[in-house]
């Protein structure tokens, strides 16, 4: 053992790109294997469920030495295991930053990447804390490492993101390894529609603040898009030595259990409220599963029953499956790319593949469907445009405006905690809204036109602090992205950088019969009080 060579160790903190198609850093990785042009000989993906946006105290370890330290604290008995971190709550609301439901889905699409990793000869630590944290420690370990073969670290790989939380870890992770002596690349995020290195914008202050404006600047989102990058055949191993999880928690074998340990803080304190009766006749509108595979599949199952072609007309619906495409879910954590879902789209407008060949629209060039799904998917670089130019105002009550421009009310206020408390619950009067927010809660998901109403109305009738809102939905919402939540309440809220978007309210009387079956199947006994219009509260 003496004798060999040390073990050269790339580790790649892997974050919302869970996916092996179409992703530059293991694409990167496996063409350089390939011509034998490798600086390390093997490869350690790492991936963290984050402290600061997912409840991790259902993975402390009951047998923590107390005088372990993990540089933010230590406990103070072996009993009684204290968290060295604040618990993941919103700023406003306090509410917990992630839900059941998210916190199974995101389990599943880790666990997911962890196993397509491994059929490509490669592997996933999966670890919790704090990025900087997790990544001290294993450069740490690596140092100190006296047994068996010795690994040197060759460098550090991450993908950048842009929320506020994001950019932090981005930097910490630039400090513990420039401390260490370690170099670190950060890499492109490519999951969107328009690559960075094609949009038309020196610096986030000349990214214009309509998205009309950027979707001229932008041009036809048909012919931006770049190719998607394949699958690779082979990745680099993991090293023999593998750094143990920091203390005081421990980690999982199982699928299983990590959504166990997930799910355990919410059910050991749950948000006091009463829970929402959920009707025997309302199905889910989200029972999908975490993961590359799951989404590729979901995007095969979406263009074969012709649901692509029909987009336009179907996507303002409320009931059923197929009247939005559902895969914001599986893009939010990187499973798929919006490219894949264009390249998909291509392939079955030109009839490139069989695939979707008995529908209508096969093979007759883009269609309002068609076209109508990439104008949400450029939607969504959108937003995260507004992240980078804007920042932190992405959470700020006067928001990308910069002017508190009414009096916003508070939960300071009994009265206004009564109808915070009534919107969590649905069971504002509002039947449109209640049964939004009952579906919402219980599967995880509701429709984006509904949670376009939903915001308008607590922002603009209620008139409440439209982050308390943002900030429900981010608990409550399977496919909750930072950018898309806390954008689109913006604009719903109006203190967004677009002063021409608007909300419309929903129809009243004729063309309202979709609504109405939705009301009827999420609100027992139907509409409840026919009297309460759009708008109105309930005493």
């Amino acid at each position: 053992m003496a004798n060999e060579k040390p073990q050269k160790v790339l580790i790649y903190i892997v974050r919302r790109e869970l996916r092996l198609t179409d992703n530059p850093v293991l694409h990167h990785i496996s063409e350089q294997l390939s011509r034998n042009q490798t600086q390390y000989t093997h490869l350690l993906p790492v991936y963290v469920f984050p402290a600061r946006q997912i409840e991790i105290s259902g993975f402390l370890s009951n047998e923590f030495d107390k005088n372990q330290n993990i540089g933010h604290g230590t406990s103070k008995s072996p009993d009684l295991i204290e968290s060295p971190y604040p618990p993941a709550r919103s700023v406003v609301g306090q509410f917990p930053r992630c839900g059941p439901h998210r916190a199974k889905f995101w389990a599943e699409s880790v666990w997911d990447f962890k196993a397509n990793l491994e059929s490509v000869g490669s592997g996933l630590v999966i670890r919790v804390g704090r990025i900087d944290d997790v990544l001290e420690g294993i450069l740490t370990e690596f140092k100190h490492h006296k047994t068996g073969i010795k690994c040197d670290v060759a460098g550090v790989w991450i993908t950048a993101e842009e929320g506020v939380a994001e950019k932090t870890d981005e930097r910490n992770v630039f400090r513990v390894a420039e401390r260490k002596g370690v170099e670190v690349r950060l890499w492109k995020d490519e999951k969107f529609l328009v690559d960075d290195r094609d949009l038309p914008y020196i610096t986030p202050k000349d990214i214009p603040d309509s998205f009309a404006e950027f979707k001229k600047a932008v041009g036809s989102p048909r012919e931006a898009p770049r190719k998607t990058l394949p699958r690779p055949n082979r990745l680099p191993p993991l090293p023999t030595f593998i750094p143990p999880q920091l203390a005081p928690f421990r980690v999982p074998n199982t699928l299983d259990d990590w959504i166990t340990g997930l799910l355990k803080p919410l059910k050991d304190d749950p948000i006091a409220m009463q829970i929402p009766y959920w009707p025997a006749a309302a199905p889910s509108g989200h029972l999908y599963h975490g993961g590359e595979a799951y989404a590729l599949e979901h995007m095969e199952n979406i263009i074969s029953s012709g649901a692509v072609t029909i987009y336009k007309d179907t996507r303002s619906g409320f009931v059923g499956e197929d009247f939005s495409t559902k895969l914001a879910a599986w893009l939010a954590l990187g499973c798929i790319s919006a490219r894949q879902i264009h390249e998909y789209l291509v392939n079955f407008e030109e009839a490139k593949t069989s695939l979707g060949s008995y529908t209508d629209g096969y093979g007759r060039g883009e269609n309002k469907g068609t076209a109508g799904i990439r104008n949400e998917l450029l939607w969504r670089d959108y937003l995260r445009l507004c992240t980078r130019k804007y920042g932190c105002k992405l959470f700020r009550l006067e928001g990308f405006k910069g002017q508190l421009d009414r009096a916003w009310k508070h939960g300071d206020d009994p009265t206004i905690r009564k109808q915070i408390q009534d919107f969590m619950e649905g069971r504002t009067g509002v039947p449109l809204v209640d049964a939004s927010l009952r579906e919402m809660y219980l599967t995880g998901y509701t429709s984006d036109r509904a949670r376009d109403i939903v915001a308008r109305y607590f922002s603009k009738q209620l008139g409440i602090d439209w982050r308390i809102g943002a900030e429900w939905f981010e608990y409550c919402l399977v496919d909750y992205d930072v950018s898309g939540n806390w954008g689109n309440w913006q604009y719903c809220a109006g203190v967004g950088n677009d002063p021409t978007w608007e909300v419309s309210p929903p129809k009243q009387g004729a063309g309202s019969e979709v609504q109405e079956e939705y009301i009827q199947m999420w609100m027992e006994g139907g509409s409840t009080d026919s009297t309460h219009s759009f708008g109105s509260v309930r005493p």
